[in-house]
């Protein structure tokens, strides 16, 4: 064989009418090996041949070959509940939705082309442009995690280029429909008896999540110190499984009337309920689910407050809002708030909860985007104006 480490070579069929490339090189054990590779595509079995040479060169044994289909199984797998079920929801069908476009193609043969495609077949069908970033962000994850488990050598998703997308403003309430939603969600309890106003009056205070909030226990709260903790829970007797967003823990302010408001609802609420915002009977009705191993560790997200969007909008009606506003929104307005008032961005970023420096910059530092009131003030306009004042 000389030295040349691996050579291409053919081998005919039975009939002698067609052939099939061959791999033939000696092994890291010293053994001559003739391997099939099953087609008589030039370009492929070059392919596969460099890849045998990087292969012997480096020292270890070729991973066995698999479809799409069973990649995406095998990652899940592999990636097992370090990620909610919700992203792992997302990955899975962003996977077989590329399969459905591309095919059920081997993992090695998957080229920047196909990445390519499958953005346009998406953005033919009508899907947003946001939809299909999202599509091949979990993609691109995915082969990430490929080449990172030496299946891959390159992700050959990296290179395809993302949809542009607007940027979009983000959606903050003006200080009038906060203090309308509140006074309207002060009006009684909804007939699931969460405690709505002090809810609001604390996502707006805190920036927290939705999850963040239902999931919070009185242990959470310092009260002399007027902090609230937002941290993870396991599952004991009295509280079930939740994990924070981006698993990082964080303390967060109050403020000297809401923690007046959070003494309060304290002293009324019965022995033996450690959840701050959750009613006892919804409470009541989370435990009989999990002695009858009915409760999910999705369910903490996903089903703690029965019929939550619906009382939201009824509030909402009350309070004259008719513009789409959503429970989030009331951390998107906490952390504007921040920003306006001369918080930097990275001390957000903290207070936030967010993985990355990008997400606050992105979503949240345009509130801040005084850009036509500085352009007006130094407009000729107003310097003409100025003038004929004098």
């Amino acid at each position: 064989m000389g030295t040349e480490l691996v050579r291409l070579r053919t081998r005919p069929s039975r009939n002698g009418r067609t052939f099939a490339y061959v791999l033939d090189y000696i092994d890291e054990d010293g053994v001559r090996r003739r391997e099939s590779l099953g087609h008589k595509d030039k370009r492929r079995a070059e392919r596969q041949r460099a890849q045998k040479i990087r292969e012997l060169k480096m020292g270890f044994k070729c991973v066995p070959s698999m479809r799409l289909s069973a990649f995406k199984d095998d990652c899940l797998e592999r990636t097992g509940d370090q990620i909610r079920p919700s992203t792992r929801r997302e990955y899975e069908h962003a996977m077989e939705h590329f399969i459905e476009v591309v095919g059920d193609l081997r993992l090695e043969d998957v080229r920047l082309k196909h990445g390519e495609h499958f953005r346009q077949a998406c953005l033919d069908k009508g899907y947003s442009r946001a939809t299909v970033a999202k599509k091949l962000r979990h993609l691109k994850r995915m082969f990430a995690l490929a080449v990172k488990r030496e299946q891959l050598e390159a992700n050959p998703m990296q290179s395809v280029d993302m949809p542009k997308t607007p940027k979009k403003r983000v959606k903050i309430l003006t200080a009038d429909e906060c203090h309308r939603i509140l006074k309207a969600a002060a009006e009684g309890l909804t007939p699931n008896g969460l405690r709505w106003d002090l809810l609001i009056r604390t996502a707006l205070t805190t920036g927290m999540r939705r999850g963040e909030l239902l999931n919070a226990v009185w242990r959470d709260i310092d009260f002399a110190d007027q902090v609230i903790h937002v941290v993870s829970k396991t599952d004991t007797g009295e509280t079930w499984r939740w994990e924070i967003k981006d698993a990082d823990e964080r303390t967060l302010p109050l403020t000297d009337d809401l923690v007046a408001m959070l003494t309060e609802h304290q002293s009324a609420q019965p022995e033996g309920y450690p959840y701050v915002f959750l009613p006892p009977a919804r409470y009541d009705r989370v435990q009989e689910l999990r002695r009858q191993g009915r409760w999910t560790f999705a369910a903490s997200r996903q089903k703690l407050s029965l019929n939550f969007t619906r009382e939201f909008r009824k509030i909402l009606n009350r309070a004259g809002i008719r513009r789409p506003v959503k429970f989030h929104d009331l951390r998107r307005t906490a952390l504007s708030g921040w920003l306006a008032n001369g918080l930097g961005e990275y001390d957000v970023m903290i207070l936030a909860g967010h993985a990355s420096f990008q997400t606050t910059h992105e979503f949240y530092l345009s509130v801040k985007d005084d850009l036509v009131a500085r352009a007006r003030k130094a407009s000729f306009g107003a310097r003409l104006a100025r003038a004929e004042v004098f």
